[in-house]
């Protein structure tokens, strides 16, 4: 079970004093973290609960706690039941999806495949573009690569998790566009790397690090 509590920019320092409380009721020893063997996973006001059966109970117990117990509101809209082993289903949380993938070897089976969601590829994407408009012609091309490598390290550390190969290519290859076209934006004339060196490899040449997912581990 997924959910969001409604909240304005204070809603997440609420969220802790209020939502404190609910742990505890959740992990007491009548909780559904005892009776349901639950989890829950809370990052300010946004959780998800984990259960091998999702009961009526359960919800139950999360839906009248919050809303009449604490008057808290629940964002109806970005709450739900998902049941991971339904074809096609996923669930994004703090910025990863989560959902159970077939073998790509064609063995049997299926695995838990974590990966950035199509929202946090969306967003890296926008921040790319914005660092590489037109308002940034002027900048230094190592200081503009500098600013972009750095941005681009945080976001990979914290998106390490997983499986995030595909994401990271496709970050990559956008990131490449994005400086190619800048290049061309800043000259005159048509920018082209010297002769026999590729855009990948002149944008290497300049500092750009091209992002390398980790060695995959078992999740």
């Amino acid at each position: 079970m997924f959910c969001h509590i409604v909240g304005g920019e204070i809603s997440p320092l609420l969220a802790n004093l209020y939502l404190h409380w609910f742990d505890w009721l959740f992990h007491r020893s009548d909780g559904p973290a005892s009776g349901a063997k639950a989890k829950l996973v809370r990052y300010a006001d946004d959780f998800v609960v984990l259960a091998r059966y999702q009961s009526e109970r359960l919800v139950a117990f999360v839906e009248t706690n919050l809303e009449q117990r604490f008057g808290l509101a629940i964002n109806r809209d970005k709450t739900r039941v998902v049941d991971l082993k339904e074809p096609k289903t996923h669930l994004d949380f703090l910025g990863y999806s989560f959902r159970f993938d077939r073998d790509l070897k064609g063995r049997d089976g299926r695995y838990l495949n974590l990966q950035p969601s199509k929202k946090s590829l969306t967003r890296v994407k926008a921040k790319l573009h914005a660092m590489t408009g037109p308002r940034h012609c002027f900048e230094p091309i190592p200081e503009l690569i500098g600013r972009v490598n750095r941005m681009l390290t945080g976001w990979a550390q914290y998106f390490s998790q997983g499986y995030p190969a595909m994401t990271y290519r496709a970050v990559n290859t956008y990131v490449r566009e994005r400086l190619r076209t800048h290049l061309r934006r800043r000259s005159q004339r048509p920018y082209r790397p010297p002769p026999g060196v590729t855009y990948y490899e002149q944008l290497q040449r300049l500092g750009l690090i091209y992002r390398k997912p980790p060695p995959r581990r078992p999740l």
